[in-house]
């Protein structure tokens, strides 16, 4: 008969005995666990303050430029003093994002931290003055020379210093747009599509978290709601209809992709001087905003995103925001294209609703997140971000959506320094 004692003995010694043969195991878990909650607050807190003083400054100018329209002849200028200040940084050459990601790829590639400030500074400006780009892609360099910085100064092995640049761009994109759990897989999968560093998933995930937490705790800044209305029955018919729709989006994504490029490589064929090209990009959006008579245009357009969701918009809504968008971000002028990615979505499928006999918000939905989808070919961050953005109505819609944009795309990206692991149609890994 088994005495209590001797059941106690039973259950100690082998877990005694487990615990001195893993010692070493156990005690690099530990470490690893300790570095990443200690890092994680670090840039989370630190990045989650920058982030939401970016937000903050982005809203304040905004609103000042839509009281005061003559802000908008100081675009130029803008465009001027952006190239000044990275000429005297000497980050004359610095590819931005593609930097970022590149970062991340390589031993040899690594973001300077001056590339905060001034980031910070020349978005400002792009947006004070009315050119047409957003912030999200600005928080990605912000955040990413936030972690590179920590994890030199630290002197993290450069592994590790990698998983700090994921985590700080985990930790801008969440306090910006207030989806922490897209952020923080966004900033895994954009790296290398179809290969995930799961190593960095612990950190990226805490640092989203935090900073989400530090942005609405401490700075109040409010997370991005949409109303989709009533969600029709999915069915066969629907089906069907969704299929247009994606085919749709893909061909948005594509076409604003190939706009941003080569409107960069036809500048700087052109307009070989950055400050003369700066001056003449800022000029030309000054006159296409009277060409075509609306400042809808300018900026990030968030209000004409959120006003997507209610009304439907005119069919050429998708193709002037690529327009103003490309000229703006090809002219050296600073500022992201996630945002506008998502205008270019939510305007194209508020038109396609009535077309297709939908709810205007669903198809403004499946839009938004599918767009991103097919420009920056991260089909896992677009599911999470619609489930984070609109909650689970009209889920199937959007899966479809985002599954088949992600296809139909092909292998276009905003990012050159992207890579694509895996073909998208055939099971093989690519060349």
């Amino acid at each position: 008969m088994k005495t209590k004692e001797n059941t106690q003995k039973n259950f100690v010694q082998p877990f005694s005995e487990y615990l001195m043969e893993h010692r070493d195991h156990i005690k690099l878990y530990l470490i690893t666990l300790i570095k990443w909650l200690f890092s994680s607050a670090i840039i989370g807190f630190g990045v989650g303050i920058i982030g939401s003083a970016f937000v903050l400054a982005i809203t304040k100018v905004t609103s000042l430029r839509q009281d005061n329209p003559w802000l908008l002849f100081f675009l130029p200028l803008a465009g001027f003093l952006t190239v000044l200040f990275y000429r005297i940084t000497r980050q004359r050459d610095n590819t931005g994002t593609n930097l970022v990601i590149a970062s991340i790829q390589y031993e040899d590639s690594h973001i300077p931290a001056v590339i905060m400030p001034l980031m910070f500074i020349c978005t400002i400006m792009t947006h004070l003055t009315g050119g047409s780009a957003g912030r999200e892609g600005a928080a990605l360099q912000i955040g990413g020379s936030f972690g590179n910085t920590f994890g030199r100064l630290m002197r993290f092995e450069e592994k590790d210093r990698k998983i700090m640049i994921i985590c700080g761009m985990s930790a801008c994109f969440s306090a910006l747009f207030g989806t922490p759990a897209a952020a923080a897989i966004f900033s895994i999968e954009v790296v290398t599509v179809g290969i995930m560093q799961y190593s960095a998933l612990v950190p990226a995930v805490l640092s989203a978290v935090i900073a989400r937490y530090t942005a609405r705790a401490m700075f109040h800044i409010p997370k991005g709601v949409y109303e989709l209305g009533e969600i029709p029955e999915f069915n066969l018919v629907l089906f069907s209809k969704t299929l247009l729709l994606a085919a749709c989006f893909a061909f948005a994504s594509i076409l604003l992709i190939l706009a941003l490029h080569k409107f960069d490589e036809l500048f700087d064929i052109t307009l070989k001087n950055d400050y003369i090209r700066a001056i003449v990009i800022g000029l030309i959006v000054i006159a296409m905003r009277y060409i075509f008579g609306t400042t809808d245009y300018l900026g990030a357009g968030g209000d004409y995103i959120a006003g997507s969701f209610t009304v439907s918009r005119p069919w050429f809504s998708f193709l002037l925001k690529i327009l103003f968008t490309a000229i703006t971000l090809g002219g050296g002028l600073k500022g992201g294209e996630i945002v506008p990615s998502m205008f270019v979505g939510a305007t194209l499928g508020s038109f396609l609703a009535p077309v297709l006999g939908l709810p205007i918000g669903l198809c403004a939905a499946c839009g938004m997140v599918s767009v991103f989808c097919g420009a920056t070919n991260c089909p896992l961050t677009s599911l999470i971000l619609g489930i984070e953005m609109f909650g689970d109505n009209g889920i199937y819609y959007i899966l479809i959506c985002v599954a088949l944009t992600y296809m139909l795309s092909d292998y276009f990206s905003l990012y050159k320094a992207q890579r694509i692991a895996y073909s998208k149609f055939t099971p093989v890994a690519r060349k």
